[in-house]
């Protein structure tokens, strides 16, 4: 039988072994605290919903309304005052291809970014070329000033991914499961079909884009990315209003 001061030594090294694992059950907890501020319907805010789902990681998601936005948005995203913004343990990160890489890093499971240092390079550099290029090229052509020069500009940058589809002749830009740049790519999977039909005006076509539309098919009806996905009347009648013939 243990005597009373090793039974009090005994008591003692329960309590701070219990306090312990308490402590470490907090900062488990507090790891685990995932908040997203967004706006339903952007495609940049997809990224980031579809790179959690990928990890499995579980987060609370606060709408904003970017004509009166937050006080918390702008504490955690004071320069550019916008969303999407991930705030994982109190810290903010903004910009949706920064917020994708950074929960690739962070959690295990699913890979999104390749691991050879070369493969990883010319993941960042495509899905760069469609954030710096193809987006921004589409929306002119689909704008106010849209003309056949505007078209045929995005149309070549269009087709540029459409022949990186067809060198690589995966599923997707990732192989046979998505990365980085099929993420990045959105946009131009689920949002431009349905900028096309508001406006009236169709650039991308099963015949002059063969890969890119089974492609984009095959992306959206991916569940971990369907699920995220705005609904396509909301979105439709968006940009009806944005696009549509008067």
């Amino acid at each position: 039988m243990p005597n009373s001061k090793q039974s009090t030594t005994y008591c003692a090294y329960r309590t701070n072994a219990y306090n312990n694992v308490v402590r470490d059950s907090d900062r488990r907890k507090m790891a685990d605290e995932v908040k997203l501020y967004a706006v339903a319907g952007s495609p940049f805010v997809c990224r980031a919903k579809i790179a959690l789902n990928m990890k499995g990681i579980k987060y609370e998601n606060f709408e904003e309304d970017m004509s009166n936005r937050s006080a918390e948005l702008l504490k955690y995203n004071p320069v550019y005052k916008k969303v999407p913004v991930l705030v994982h343990n109190g810290n903010p990160i903004s910009e949706s291809l920064l917020i994708v890489e950074y929960i690739d890093e962070v959690w295990k499971g699913v890979p999104i970014l390749p691991q050879d240092p070369y493969e990883k390079a010319v993941a960042r550099f495509w899905a760069k070329f469609i954030d710096d290029k193809c987006i921004p090229a589409i929306f002119k052509a689909f704008g106010p000033d849209g003309n056949e020069q505007t078209d045929a500009e995005a149309i070549e940058q269009l087709q540029i991914l459409e022949n990186e589809l067809k060198v690589k002749g995966t599923k997707f830009f990732g192989g046979e499961n998505i990365n980085l740049v099929d993420i990045a790519a959105d946009f131009i999977a689920y949002w431009l079909g349905i900028i096309q039909e508001a406006a009236e005006k169709t650039l991308v076509t099963n015949d002059k884009f063969p890969k890119i539309t089974v492609w984009a098919d095959d992306f959206v009806n991916l569940e971990l990315v369907n699920q995220v996905l705005p609904p396509r009347e909301h979105l439709l009648a968006f940009f009806k209003k944005r696009f549509g013939k008067a």
